[in-house]
């Protein structure tokens, strides 16, 4: 009677697609070394990376809380045939298998899953880049927490770094330079389709953009940005001089590795299409309403950087510093405040409800002004309400190459992404 319990049970247990055992040999592991990102972490000892690190002596644990996810981008398009999950005693009493091409739309390969501690396998079949468990519900008060996450199947980038070419400049970092293009009273992302809504603006990168933009819009118009492949809209309140517009010599939009550990550098993750950011503070009324923004001058470093407008001796440019926060929460691409989805590291590290590290996206501007600022403005008020935004529109793979082959590894490129 026992041992027709015990063969039941292993009957059942192929029939779901889960056994204790290793995955299908026929296909590889392709997952070891990629870039893994999680909902949450307990803390900065267990991050996501140490679910796809070889190790099973070191492990991701997740806050205390459900839901979770765990995540992996494979680097390319992969079909998938299993996956194992080592589960350590803090595993998920149910949770699913989800794929997906883009890191945003998912489909479901397996639902209503039983984890239990030890190594777990799952059959799965589905094509993809990106492959995640989302645990519904923790076995314990603790977080649900994997010592590997394995994907097994064929496909997917190479795990082997990119190398560094020898005199490569040791700074995480590509950009794009792109010039003021024109400039509109609106505001695709605070005021969507509402032209006119908004004080003025100068445009930059995207030559079409305006209050009804969409980033399908953005995918098909021309830019002017260098590397013009870098399809994106940024825009900024105009700047007056004596009530006369003056727009920068030069846009130039600096992505970077920053701000982070490392270990994390290594983990960023590129922009997802369509992501919009918002940075600075329009209704600031004070320079202490805004922290992020900051005004210089080219070439006189005697001159203390500000939140509001300097004076900048003759012969130097006005310029404006201002950082995009670069933790994003994985799941949207815009919130209703437009920021909420978007936060700024704390302690070299992004906070658990932010889990995804992203390119820091700095922008500079030099505006060919020095001398007394009493005639500036900004069409949003003082340079305090300095204040910036920034819609993504940078295919896929270009993006991912420059993350890749410039910010993980901590390499300076130029605009062709390249060092």
């Amino acid at each position: 009677m026992r041992r027709k319990s015990v063969t039941l049970a292993a009957i059942l247990i192929i029939f779901l697609g889960l056994t204790p055992t290793s995955a299908n040999a026929a296909d590889g592991i392709i997952s070891t070394g990629k870039a893994a990102t999680a909902s949450s972490t307990e803390s900065a000892a267990f991050p996501a990376a140490n679910a796809v690190d070889g190790n099973a002596g070191t492990r991701w644990s997740s806050a205390f809380a459900d839901p979770q996810w765990l995540q992996i981008d494979l680097g390319a398009a992969a079909t998938v045939s299993s996956v194992v999950l080592d589960w350590e005693t803090a595993y998920s009493r149910t949770y699913s298998i989800k794929i997906s091409s883009n890191g945003t739309s998912w489909t479901t390969l397996r639902s209503n899953l039983t984890g239990a501690t030890g190594r777990q396998t799952v059959a799965v079949s589905g094509s993809g880049r990106y492959v995640r468990m989302e645990s519904t519900a923790r076995a314990t008060q603790w977080g649900v927490s994997l010592a590997e996450f394995e994907v097994y199947g064929q496909g997917g980038a190479p795990t082997t770094p990119p190398a560094i070419p020898p005199g490569a400049v040791r700074v995480a970092e590509f950009l794009a330079d792109c010039p003021a293009s024109h400039r509109l009273p609106d505001d695709p992302i605070i005021f969507p389709n509402m032209p006119g809504a908004s004080h003025m603006h100068s445009f930059f990168g995207s030559e079409t953009t305006k209050a009804s933009t969409t980033v399908t819009d953005l995918i098909n118009a021309n830019s002017n940005c260098n590397p013009s492949i870098d399809k994106s809209a940024y825009w900024i309140p105009t700047f007056y001089n004596n009530n006369v517009p003056v727009e920068p010599t030069t846009g130039v939009f600096y992505y970077l590795g920053e701000g982070v550990s490392d270990q994390l550098i290594a983990q960023t993750q590129p922009f997802p299409v369509g992501l919009r950011i918002v940075a600075g503070n329009a209704k600031a009324t004070g320079p202490q309403d805004n922290t992020i923004s900051r005004w210089s001058c080219l070439g006189a470093g005697e001159v203390n950087p500000s939140h509001d407008f300097v004076t900048c001796p003759p012969g130097s440019m006005l310029e404006s510093y201002l950082d995009f926060p670069h933790c994003w929460d994985g799941v949207n691409l815009d919130s209703a405040d437009h920021k909420s989805h978007m936060a700024y590291p704390v302690g070299n590290a992004c906070p658990a409800s932010h889990p995804v590290v992203v390119p820091k996206l700095r922008q500079v501007m030099r505006y060919p002004v020095n001398g007394n600022p009493a005639g500036f403005r900004l069409a949003s008020g003082a340079g305090y309400t300095m204040h910036g935004d920034f819609f993504n529109a940078w295919p896929a793979d270009e993006m991912a190459r420059r993350v890749t082959d410039c910010i993980r590894v901590i390499v300076k490129c130029g605009t062709n992404g390249r060092p």
